[in-house]
């Protein structure tokens, strides 16, 4: 075995700040947008994932980039990896 280890790809996604409630949590809303597998029309699915902000310095409105990680609690998966765009 090598002295290397190589980590499994993670899942990133791109979402909006919906809640900022708890200490060094976010909850992010995530929308993707599919087409019906049968009659072929787009639909918006959308997702709330609890995210680790270690500094509290994301806002409500904030358009922010995730990556997904190891259980840090019960419902906690995700950590922040950037702002990308400040609520005004």
């Amino acid at each position: 075995m090598t002295a290397t280890v190589t980590r499994n790809n993670r899942k990133v996604r791109h979402g909006v700040v919906v809640s900022v409630s708890g200490d060094k949590t976010c909850v992010v809303k995530i929308e993707e947008r599919k087409r019906h597998a049968l009659y072929g029309k787009m639909i918006t699915t959308s997702k709330k994932l609890h995210v680790h902000d270690e500094s509290n310095e994301t806002g409500v409105g904030d358009k922010v980039t995730v990556m997904e990680t190891r259980p840090l609690s019960k419902l906690k998966h995700w950590r922040l990896l950037e702002i990308n765009e400040k609520a005004r």
